[in-house]
């Protein structure tokens, strides 16, 4: 028998034990008297021991398979409790959920949903992995990943939780002293912050027109990783800035920063997707975040 059948061996021989008899233990588990006699015939070729004495009537045990049905009955009680415990998890929402998230998206629209996730499912632990480098889901263990942007080929489950709208901003101070442009092409005579983890509105160039066909080159003297540093300098008057509305929004609702409008759209960021592990039955406290992110960003979008 192959190692797979160990314990399914354990049983057997358990309940053949405590019956008395193999073809009542046959019975019980629902496979017949020849199967679960092989099923101890394993057992016993693999250590090497008797663990029966046969009669046509009855099986007794010997020294050895008393021992064996000792260790037996603790054994499988616990594997049976380890095994009603992960299944629990696929129907409750309990223990530790990790979820990496963008650094700023994570700041200003995931941390404050937590309180009333964990008002409404409060066995479950939340870490936040707040980080705008791409991480692993799978290598890094995480339970699911909040990505804002176009997504790679992946076998990842994904769920969209809305838009992320770019949009090319600078504060009222800095178009009054540098003119407000009007073409993209003009965005070269300007001092353009960059971000340095995107492709699109990065250190060399910026990319216009729904799958960034329009490259614009741009310089400036401030790069950084993180959209929240750009935001601060731009508001501030140090330059122009080509960031999603979820970035930008606060500060165009206070007028602290204007909303150019070019002769080119912006490109189109991709959305706002929830990413997790392929799995047809996805554990509860996976299954009740997504759809949480999904029912808040549906009812109050970025």
């Amino acid at each position: 028998m192959a190692d797979m059948d160990r314990i399914m061996s354990m049983r057997v021989f358990e309940r053949a034990a405590t019956d008395g008899s193999l073809s009542a233990a046959a019975r019980h588990l629902g496979m017949s008297p020849a199967m679960a006699t092989k099923h101890v015939n394993a057992l016993e070729a693999r250590m090497g021991v008797k663990l029966f004495h046969r009669t046509t009537r009855r099986l007794t045990l010997t020294e050895a398979g008393s021992n064996y049905l000792d260790a037996c009955q603790k054994i499988l009680p616990a594997i049976d409790e380890a095994e009603a415990e992960a299944a629990s998890q696929r129907i409750k929402a309990t223990g530790l959920l990790r979820m990496a998230v963008p650094l700023s998206f994570g700041q200003g629209f995931v941390a404050p949903l937590m309180p009333a996730f964990a008002h409404r499912h409060p066995e479950v632990t939340v870490e936040l992995g707040l980080s705008d480098a791409e991480l692993d889901i799978i290598a890094g263990s995480w339970d699911l990943a909040v990505r804002v942007g176009r997504l790679a080929d992946s076998p990842l489950q994904a769920r969209r939780l809305g838009n992320s709208p770019m949009l090319v901003c600078a504060s009222p101070g800095y178009l009054d002293q540098r003119g407000v442009p009007r073409r993209v092409a003009e965005l070269i005579q300007h001092n353009c912050l960059g971000y340095t983890l995107s492709g699109t509105q990065g250190r060399e160039y910026w990319a216009f027109g729904p799958g960034g066909e329009v490259r614009v080159p741009v310089s400036g003297n401030l790069l950084a990783n993180n959209g929240d540093a750009l935001l601060a300098a731009a508001v501030r008057g140090q330059g122009i800035i080509y960031q999603p509305k979820f970035i930008v929004g606060q500060a165009l609702a206070r007028g602290e920063l204007v909303a150019l409008e070019l002769d080119r759209p912006p490109v189109e960021l991709g959305g706002i997707h929830v990413l997790y592990p392929p799995d047809r039955r996805p554990p509860a406290k996976v299954r009740v975040m997504v759809d949480y992110l999904a029912e808040c960003f549906e009812r109050d979008p970025p």
